[in-house]
């Protein structure tokens, strides 16, 4: 798309689930042309992981817009053949296929950067191509349980997933970022660098935090529900009209604000049991049974109030759907309407602005929806078309 960024590089992508298409629909974002190559018939798997936007999948409607969908049987040396012809002029390639299936269609990093020297190849795995993993398959909530995620999340009581594909997320940006890295240096020096990420990884470097606590502070941190770990008092406590508030106190000058305007308990500011961050942490029990009675005596918005005049932060906590309506979203214009097949769906800009760069937000596609269109722009005519398509290569 011109005037974007990445207008006029060409990404093509042999892609499933979430990580590989976030990856690729962030380059999307930025004007690269991403030609998605799915399976002839039934497409990226990741459309039928439901069924309720406007009878497609959440998943896919999210993480697909501003691509083409081209399908190809791999398997098939001519639907190869094809790829190899796109690969031939594109600029990215980037796969998550199942352990080996890359290396057994040809595709390969050491393979294709033989044959298109160009080319900068990007690998999403599960836990790496090398290593004594390297075999496993992986998805999103194993990573969560491998890198001890699940273990820090939930309540004291039971552990829980997060709610959201996190190591699919994290992999997806790494790939994005890497790829993007990848770009400017070949632009700069004419070095081209394979990426790989992997999910695993991508994981493990978001747990930073909680492994240093627990290589060095001999155990890793509680599992407290809303509750930071780390941090008192941060999180949530209940009003009168029975919500919940939360509240966070992350220094001195704070505590000392909480204590004289909000709790009306000066005398505590400089109690040994709080005077500090570790004291809190160290008698939480203590600190939250001052802020729980504190809390209880008013309703949610009245706390809310108090608590922003007081310079505490603090929030409601929101539904899925008072998300959707944040004032914020409305007021900063950052919502627009996408195309799917047979409806429109209304969807968020991009995180990123960039300053005088439209936001590019063209339609999630149909499967296959571009495959005549990019077969002739490679120099297949009519019938040989129809005679891949009776063979079901394409």
């Amino acid at each position: 798309m011109r005037g974007l960024p990445l207008s006029g590089v060409t990404v093509v992508s042999v892609e499933q689930a979430v990580a590989a298409p976030y990856a690729t629909r962030q380059l999307a974002d930025l004007g690269a042309r991403v030609i998605k190559v799915e399976r002839p018939g039934e497409g990226d798997f990741a459309r039928r992981y439901d069924t309720t936007v406007h009878g497609h999948s959440s998943y896919f409607v999210w993480i697909n817009r501003s691509k083409e969908s081209l399908t190809l049987d791999l398997k098939d040396p001519r639907g190869r053949a094809i790829l190899h012809r796109l690969l031939a002029d594109a600029d990215v390639f980037v796969q998550n296929l199942a352990p080996g299936a890359a290396g057994r269609l040809g595709l390969g990093t050491g393979e294709l950067t033989r044959r298109y020297p160009r080319l900068i190849p990007c690998t999403i795995s599960g836990y790496g191509t090398s290593g004594p993993w390297a075999d496993r398959k992986a998805y999103d909530l194993l990573m969560q349980c491998q890198t001890g995620l699940v273990s820090l999340t939930g309540t004291p009581e039971e552990t829980a997933r997060t709610g959201i594909s996190v190591a699919d997320i994290a992999a997806g940006m790494y790939a994005y970022s890497g790829v993007l890295t990848a770009l400017y240096t070949r632009a700069t020096t004419g070095t081209v660098h394979p990426v790989e990420v992997s999910l695993f990884e991508a994981l493990a470097e978001w747990m930073g935090q909680p492994a240093y606590y627990t290589r060095y502070g001999g155990s890793q941190p509680s599992r407290l529900g809303t509750q930071h770990a780390t941090i008192a008092p941060y999180g949530t406590y209940r009003a009168a009209d029975g919500r919940e508030v939360l509240l966070s106190v992350q220094n001195e000058r704070e505590w000392a604000a909480l204590c004289s305007r909000f709790l009306g308990r000066p005398e505590l500011t400089d109690d040994p049991r709080f005077a500090t961050g570790s004291a809190r942490v160290a008698h939480r029990e203590e600190v939250n049974a001052v802020v729980a009675e504190r809390c209880a005596r008013d309703d949610a918005e009245d706390l809310l109030k108090e608590l922003e005049s007081t310079g505490i932060a603090c929030a409601g906590v929101n539904d899925v759907a008072a998300f959707l309506d944040h004032p914020v979203l409305t007021a900063r214009g950052r919502r627009r309407e996408v195309a799917v097949p047979g409806a429109t769906v209304e969807a968020l800009l991009p995180p990123a602005d960039l300053a005088g760069v439209p936001a590019r937000m063209d339609p999630v596609p149909a499967v296959g929806e571009h495959t005549d269109a990019i077969l002739t722009e490679l120099g297949h005519g009519a019938e040989e078309i129809a005679a891949l398509r009776a063979d079901a290569v394409v």
